[in-house]
């Protein structure tokens, strides 16, 4: 396992109080595996807690790992392909109703971390079938406190992911201070990127799939507009990295050698200036020091839900109930 270190700090050394690690995951997933997936997560856990880290960070849907299929099939052409593949996805999905996130919450609080996990899940509970695009945030004591479903897959994932609602659109207070996640290319929605802040968020989480300069822009005016520290993570895949009996992998991904997603793991400080990365075409765990006090008292300057907010001209509502499709009397 290789650790990229931006702090200058050797491992296992003593911290100031307001200060102390995270781990962003930049390591593939066993592909389409929900079972040594997770294994290998639990493995990244005792990576990072031998790197003293309080907090680690997994990519968007990095259980079982992102459906990237459904940007190389066509959706009338390729119909019986990507059906062939969801049903392997959502057979590898993490259902919830059944706790197959066990695991994970065993090993947060083994080693006493935080952890916000994306990962596909399938709706046990009430059809069975649909996926979901989420993120779980666990507190260092195991408890899962959060479980966010992405409110609006992007082009060809509507293919495969339902929508989630904004019953899930929370900051929570966790072992290592605020944290909150919106996944992907919803943290380019101001409204719902607004809503996490107007909760006092410390660290924001934005597992993703996207990479690149653009999206890293994004991530800086984030940590800007929010004043919260601001964690990206994607997938560093190789197309070597997909398991030969996946199917129609050859035709997908022909090339060995490609890089399917170079990762790009980021950390932005509290308005927005570069604390540590990105991590390009790497595999392996990116450690950061963070000072989740810096958060609030950045604001100061520029606080958008606080002195900046002018509620006399601006309002937004959010829904917070849960959606469903049926009610038991």
């Amino acid at each position: 396992m290789t650790v990229f270190r931006f702090d200058g700090r050797a491992p296992n050394s003593h911290w100031e109080d307001d200060l102390m690690q995270i781990a962003i995951v930049q390591q593939p997933p066993v592909y389409m595996n929900k079972t040594a997936s997770l294994e290998r997560a639990v493995e990244l856990f005792a990576e990072a807690a031998s790197q003293a880290c309080r907090l680690i960070v997994f990519p968007e849907t990095w259980l079982p790992g992102y459906p990237t299929f459904v940007w190389r099939l066509p959706p009338g052409a390729g119909m019986k392909k990507t059906d062939d593949l969801f049903a392997l996805s959502q057979a590898n999905s993490i259902d919830l109703s059944k706790d197959e996130l066990a695991p994970i919450k065993e090993a947060a609080k083994e080693h006493s971390m935080v952890v916000v996990m994306g990962h596909q899940e399938v709706d046990g509970a009430v059809s069975g079938s649909t996926l979901f695009n989420s993120a779980a945030i666990i507190d260092a004591d195991g408890t899962l406190l959060n479980n966010h479903r992405k409110l609006m897959p992007t082009n060809p994932e509507r293919m495969v992911w339902g929508f989630g609602d904004g019953s899930t659109l929370k900051v929570v207070e966790t072992a290592v201070g605020r944290v909150g996640a919106l996944i992907c290319w919803e943290n380019y929605m101001p409204l719902a990127r607004f809503a996490l802040y107007a909760q006092n968020i410390d660290i924001y989480c934005a597992p993703t799939w996207d990479s690149g300069d653009t999206w890293l822009a994004t991530m800086q005016h984030i940590a800007r507009e929010g004043g919260c520290w601001v964690l990206g993570c994607a997938t560093s895949l190789e197309a070597s990295d997909v398991p030969a009996d996946i199917p129609y992998r050859d035709e997908l991904f022909p090339d060995d050698n490609e890089w399917i997603n170079p990762g790009d793991a980021v950390v932005y400080k509290p308005f927005g200036s570069l604390h540590a990365g990105p991590m390009r075409k790497e595999k392996g765990l990116l450690v950061a020091t963070v000072d989740v006090d810096a958060a609030r008292a950045s604001r100061r300057k520029f606080d958008v839900s606080g002195h900046y907010a002018r509620p006399d001209v601006f309002t937004l509502n959010v829904n917070r109930a849960k959606q469903s499709p049926i009610s038991f009397d």
